[in-house]
């Protein structure tokens, strides 16, 4: 394998080393310095380097070979670092993270989950966002009163539950959840989980920050500890020097590119080389958060000059002094490391690039944009242009923008296009509005949204296009499934860095390329965008703006948190129903989906995002997005009871209510996209019980393991060909269910023959305890006892 070392001697020097080096920091006067406190808001809990230093030392002692930065990370945070078999892509890791974080629509079902459990108390630092629930509509301060009116029942469960549990609560305005994390609580060496996809966002802060589903969230914040196969370890080398046009946007669109929404499954994508040091830490940031887009479990930087810059310039010099003392102990890869695959890219030779539509890997190099739309009968037309995001809305990034704005004012010219801008964080919105950058942005007809989530993930109330109407927007997001922005599945969403979008409203069009294409002032002169420019970090310091940090009690007895009975958007969860001991005879095929199966076709976002709190109701969106293979039509599945075609909820409800369990047959990288389990709670209230595709995407596999449904894969994926829509599926031996070892599936079809196949599955021996008990939640409750 890739990663063992290529002599004993190597190894035996290696550890020598490593043992130096403790050493030496444990000798230094910084080693005897005051502790240091893991965020201004944890004055109680320390960041513990020399924990961790322990940890690794157990585990270099071990391995005898040397690691690469993430494995460094994450196998310092061993539950039992002397015991735990560590083999990469194979065996399964317990870990003991740092911190949760949990944004306010994944929050509600988490907290739900963790109030189930009966514990008083979490038990690491855990925070709660309120980021998604904001409409993007008429501009920031309308849209945020608008919201705060709307979801009051939603904050007021997410604020008094966050004080009774002592949940730290942002309330809503506060920003985006991984914005606030990079400000606030991500630093070197960090192993935080939180429940959203892009939560790697914080790798550019050079921790190791993982998505995942509330149930894992939950798991943590319980002092179980949690579980992940041990991933394997993506190297992506970085030489020569960003420049010009070409941003950090660009790399994670090549590397996307490169490896596709699937090729970094299963493993952590570690960038190392000189072509670091060219980088900001908040654009770092941006290349791991759409790590998320590659299906990488996360991404991560080695600690260097920009992090340092950056926690000093967020008031953490504190963690900085102390990230130098341990940067070649716990922060950097070892000389030597080996990756299981590496990928190389000469950033002196990187073009800008604008990925889409409908897919994040499909990338074209600025240059052929706008042939390749041409040739494809893409909308060239560009009707509007959005940057922000929590993946791109830094002050650098910002400042980039207003460049190229700037440069357009002075010869007249205004954004073409609609134009909108969302800052990411309060202390952003503040520090852009004090410098200038967003009255230049507004001056040539930008409209400044809340600092939330917005368009990025649905929450836009767009009015200036019909559903079905043909369409290109481009935008500085990271993602760009069909109708993932605004509902409407004929809109091309394209993604790119914020100053190409910037610089495209003033084309109008996707074959304007700004690098070469002249635009004509109001004068009539001809002129070029020179390339833009910015600040890495404001020159006088950030502006922190609006106070709207809630921390929880110290003494929470005389806190209650309330949950109508009657209420529409949240509800008290129920356990699920144990397994019966039988093997799953004569299922149904509720639905055979074809091609691309995200979570938002499992369970869009958008105005769904109301009923995250209330399974019942959100059950309502189970897979209407998913294209049925018998008709490819959308939310329209043949009912075995009546042979009429209906909504998949409606079908799935009636065969529940007529005691016929269900299963749904699906492609590859099948639940990709968002960490919402909700995508796994809704099948699994809905009556299903397993679902059988050619592969999962991991966070989705996790949640679904851990509601109690089988996520089982074809042995042979042209296996997916033999099962109709109308055929029976029968899952045999579950009584051995063992791991590794395959489940006999037979296939009853319409005529009565049958047909056996195998299915593989990933559990492991507690996976497979929360099958039998019906949920992880529920076999929780069982150890209790």
């Amino acid at each position: 394998m890739a990663y063992f070392l290529r002599s004993s001697l190597t190894k035996g020097l290696q550890h020598v080393s490593f043992i130096a080096q403790v050493r030496h920091i444990h000798g230094s006067s910084a080693f005897f310095a005051a502790k240091v406190p893991m965020s201004r808001f944890d004055g109680d809990h320390y960041v513990n380097y020399e924990k961790l230093a322990q940890n690794l030392d157990i585990v270099k002692r071990r391995l005898n070979r040397p690691l690469t930065l993430s494995e460094k990370v994450l196998y310092s945070h061993l539950d039992e670092p002397a015991e735990c078999e560590i083999v990469r892509g194979e065996s399964y890791l317990r870990l003991r993270p740092d911190r949760v974080a949990m944004q306010d629509a994944t929050a509600q079902m988490a907290m739900l989950q963790f109030i189930s459990s009966g514990l008083p108390k979490v038990a690491v630092p855990s925070t709660i966002h309120c980021d998604h629930l904001i409409e993007a509509e008429v501009g920031g301060d309308k849209d945020l009163a608008k919201a705060k009116d709307i979801n009051k029942e939603v904050y007021n469960f997410l604020s008094t539950a966050g004080a009774k549990y002592g949940v730290g609560f942002w309330q809503p305005g506060s920003g985006i959840i991984h914005q606030i994390v990079l400000e606030n609580y991500a630093f070197p060496g960090i192993l935080l989980i939180g429940t959203d996809s892009h939560t790697p966002n914080g790798g550019g802060l050079g921790g190791l920050c993982i998505g995942v589903g509330g149930a894992d969230a939950v798991d943590v914040m319980a002092n179980i500890p949690w579980e992940l196969k041990c991933p394997q370890v993506i190297g992506v080398h970085l030489t020569g020097k960003l420049k010009d046009w070409t941003s950090p946007k660009d790399v994670i669109l090549k590397v996307a590119d490169i490896l596709t929404v699937k090729g970094g499954t299963g493993a952590i994508v570690e960038y190392y080389g000189p072509g670091v040091d060219s980088i900001s830490c908040t654009g770092m940031g941006t290349i791991c958060n759409m790590g998320a887009e590659i299906g990488a479990t996360t991404s991560v930087f080695p600690y260097g000059h920009s992090m340092r810059n950056y926690l000093k310039a967020t008031n953490r010099e504190g963690i900085a002094n102390l990230a130098d003392e341990y940067k070649d102990v716990l922060l950097s890869a070892d000389s030597g490391c080996e990756y299981d695959r590496i990928i190389e890219i000469n950033l002196d030779e990187l073009e800008p690039h604008v990925n889409g539509p409908f897919t994040p890997d499909l990338a074209h190099p600025i240059s052929l944009l706008g042939k390749r739309a041409k040739e494809n009968g893409w909308p060239v037309e560009l009707s509007v242009g959005l940057i922000g995001s929590c993946t791109n809305s830094s002050y650098e990034d910002m400042s980039r923008a207003a460049s190229l704005a700037r440069q357009a004012l002075k010869h007249g010219l205004k954004a073409k296009s609609k134009f909108t801008i969302t800052p990411g964080s309060e202390q952003i919105r503040a520090t852009i509005e004090r410098d200038g950058q967003a009255a230049v942005l507004r001056e040539i007809g930008g409209i400044v949204l809340a600092n939330a989530c917005g368009p990025c993930i649905g929450q836009w109330n767009r009015t200036d296009m019909k559903k079905g109407q043909k369409n290109t927007i481009v935008t500085s997001y990271n993602r760009n499934f069909t109708g993932r922005n605004d509902g409407n599945p004929e809109t091309h969403a394209f993604v790119t860095s914020p100053e190409l979008v910037t610089a495209m409203v003033f084309g109008g069009s996707l074959d304007f390329n700004p690098v070469t294409d002249e635009l004509e002032g109001a004068n009539g002169e001809k002129f070029k965008f020179e390339c833009p420019t910015g600040d890495e970090l404001p020159s006088r310091g950030f502006d922190p703006g609006q106070d709207t940090y809630q921390a929880p009690p110290s003494d929470a007895s005389g806190v209650s948190v309330d949950v109508s009975p009657t209420s529409n958007r949240l509800q008290l969860l129920t356990p699920f129903n144990k397994w019966d001991g039988k093997d799953l005879d004569d299922l149904v095929v509720l639905l055979k989906v074809k091609g691309k199966c995200t979570t938002d076709h499992i369970s869009p976002a958008g105005p769904w995002l109301k009923y995250r709190g209330h399974l019942d109701n959100i059950s309502n969106n189970f897979m209407i997005g998913a294209t049925n293979s018998e008709n490819g039509e959308m939310n329209s599945v043949a009912s075995v009871l009546t042979g009429e075609y209906g909504p998949v909820p409606a079908t799935a409800r009636e065969y529940k209510a007529n005691n016929l369990p269900w299963v749904v047959i699906g492609e590859e990288n099948y639940g990709e996209g968002s960490s919402r389990e909700h995508a796994a709670l809704e099948p699994r209230h809905l009556g299903g019980k397993a679902i059988i595709v050619k592969s999962f995407a991991r966070i989705h596999e996790t949640n679904l393991k851990k509601q109690g449904i089988l996520p089982l894969t074809f042995v042979n994926p042209s296996d997916y060909d033999k099962i109709s829509p109308a055929d029976k599926i029968s899952l045999k031996g579950l009584n051995e269910l063992a791991p590794g070892k395959h489940v006999r599936c037979e296939i009853k079809h319409k005529d009565g023959s049958i047909e056996t196949i195998k299915l593989a599955q990933t559990m492991n021996e507690q996976q497979i305890q929360w099958f039998k008990a019906g949920s992880a939640l529920n076999r929780m409750a069982e150890m209790k006892q």
